[in-house]
């Protein structure tokens, strides 16, 4: 069975594969899972229908048959799952896999998107340069305390693994600011990520989209 792979119609990443669906997109292409893909506009994410999927009305959401999925690193999860290449066979390597996955999105994720968000939507608050600063002493806080764990390997823990996967899609929300150059075992840990040809046809895949959802209508 294909699975189906909701996504932005309209993505506000621009096309740069910064939407959380190229976290599935690239684990689906690690694997060689094809997939189908349903692009929803942003009013058509709050109906019924895809809140049925994704109760917060949000993408990705991910269907196989009549199961279906939502939350990025639950669906990432599953699929490192079902097909075994993203998770180490060893057991206690495979823990440290899924141990990184929670790292990559409850200990490093929630500050990088707080400065994207605050970028965004606080640019002209008065508070916005301080709250800036915060936000990146606490990014450069984190990203220094991966760089002394990543060292001169290539890979978190051993081969590349879910964990990568979802730590290289986070850190790639810090591409558009400098604060990767003061890490360079960091910034060529993130472009080895997106180096990997499963990465490079995910990327294609989510820019053709979006091409399409942006397009004028004939």
């Amino acid at each position: 069975m294909i699975p189906i792979l909701t996504a932005f119609e309209h993505s506000p990443d621009g096309g740069r594969g910064l939407a959380r669906d190229m976290r599935i997109r690239w684990a689906l292409e690690e694997v060689g899972q094809p997939y189908h893909v349903r692009l929803l506009s942003f009013e058509a994410m709050k109906q019924p229908e895809h809140l049925a999927r994704h109760p917060f009305g949000q993408i990705p959401a991910y269907e196989e048959g009549d199961f279906a999925l939502f939350e990025s690193g639950g669906i990432v999860f599953h699929i490192a799952e079902r097909h075994g290449s993203l998770l180490p066979r060893d057991p206690h390597a495979r823990r440290r896999a899924i141990m990184w996955m929670f790292a990559a999105l409850n200990t490093v994720e929630p500050s990088v998107f707080e400065r994207v968000l605050a970028r965004i939507l606080e640019r002209d608050a008065p508070w916005h340069d301080s709250r800036l600063r915060v936000l990146e002493d606490r990014i450069r806080d984190r990203v220094g305390h991966l760089a002394r764990h990543l060292g001169d390997a290539a890979w978190l823990d051993g081969d590349f693994s879910a964990g990568d996967l979802l730590m290289v899609t986070v850190l790639r929300w810090l591409n558009s600011s400098n604060i990767l150059d003061d890490y360079p075992t960091i910034a060529a840990y993130v472009a080895r990520g997106e180096a990997r040809p499963a990465f490079q046809r995910a990327f294609a895949a989510q820019l053709a989209d979006f091409n399409k959802g942006s397009a004028p209508a004939p």
